[in-house]
């Protein structure tokens, strides 16, 4: 279901529980040539101006380049980032908290609309559990650090339940979902496409989505070394990123038929997806950092930040 393609080194991660900023080792290598390193995950509108390729046209007559390079969740672009190994990318809520407390130099750049819909928790169509307070002591597999990573510990606490009432079991996504499919966990949170794939092949159910519990927004993200000297790059990225929007939110039935190739996810639940996804660039928002800052504080709390953070620190939002 996912293909790494990541040029840092197994070494250069993030550690996620140390309060000593982990040495940006190359970052200064994109900013002195002329080609734009841009992360990507399973799905998203990236996916979709890879595809069509016009960032590249607008870029060429510069002489820049675009060097793609994908990755299976936000914790894993963010570590690349981290390591001065793409220039740029995108992410949901959780990943970029996790980031910045392990001394990641990225900046907020925008984000897309919520989509609580996007995100869910399975369990298998047989499954006794009913509801979510039916995951107390059960096994749940989640990316650690993910977006849905906030969203389980929300739709816990609505639950009446505690974090460490459940047993999570920290897969990447084409692990968690064989062990999903082999019964070697009883739930899985997961986000599309990755969720909607998972239901039209195993007939799974949702337990519960996102709705009144998390935003789940898709991040755009930079490292700040490339943000502080390219901003006119950017600009490019997000006004290309625009117009693909626009276009993939009228044409969803095309949207499926370009990616699936791209993806090795059929058309029919491409549709779905992009049916249900909303569309457009968004400047960073006040409240958008405020809701950010929410996310890390809870995860502090619960002791999985090593510590505080200001998210408002890393957040480029626009004067008014």
């Amino acid at each position: 279901m996912s293909v790494v393609v990541c040029a840092c080194k197994p070494t250069d991660s993030l550690n996620l529980h140390s309060d000593r900023p982990v040495t940006n080792i190359s970052s200064n290598q994109s900013v002195e040539n002329k080609t734009i390193r841009i992360g990507y995950q399973k799905y998203g509108t990236l996916n979709i101006l890879k595809a069509q390729g016009s960032l590249e046209q607008r870029l060429k007559p510069e002489g820049i380049t675009i060097q793609w390079l994908q990755f299976p969740a936000g914790p894993q672009l963010l570590e690349a980032l981290n390591a001065g190994s793409i220039d740029y990318g995108h992410t949901g809520e959780a990943p970029p908290i996790f980031a910045q407390a392990a001394g990641a130099p990225l900046i907020y750049i925008a984000h897309e609309p919520p989509n609580p819909k996007g995100e869910a928790i399975l369990v298998a169509k047989d499954s006794p559990i009913q509801d979510v307070a039916g995951l107390k002591g059960k096994k749940v597999a989640l990316n650690k650090a993910s977006n849905v990573h906030f969203f389980l510990v929300r739709a816990i606490a609505a639950a009446g339940l505690k974090y460490s009432d459940i047993k999570p079991v920290f897969l990447p996504p084409a692990e968690a979902r064989a062990a999903f499919e082999q019964g070697r966990v009883d739930a899985w949170a997961i986000w599309d496409p990755f969720l909607t794939a998972a239901q039209r092949a195993t007939g799974a159910r949702v337990l519960k989505n996102a709705e009144n519990l998390a935003a789940n927004r898709e991040f755009y993200l930079a490292a700040k070394p490339f943000a502080d000297q390219y901003s006119d790059r950017i600009k490019a990225i997000l006004e290309e990123t625009q117009k693909v929007d626009d276009w993939a939110k009228a044409n969803p039935t095309e949207v499926a038929k370009l990616l699936s190739p791209q993806l090795g996810i059929d058309v029919p639940s491409l549709v779905e997806i992009s049916q249900r996804r909303p569309y457009g660039v968004q400047p960073m928002q006040s409240e958008v950092v405020v809701y950010q800052q929410q996310i890390a504080d809870t995860f502090f709390k619960l002791g999985l930040l090593p510590k505080q953070l200001e998210v408002k620190q890393v957040a480029q939002v626009p004067k008014k």
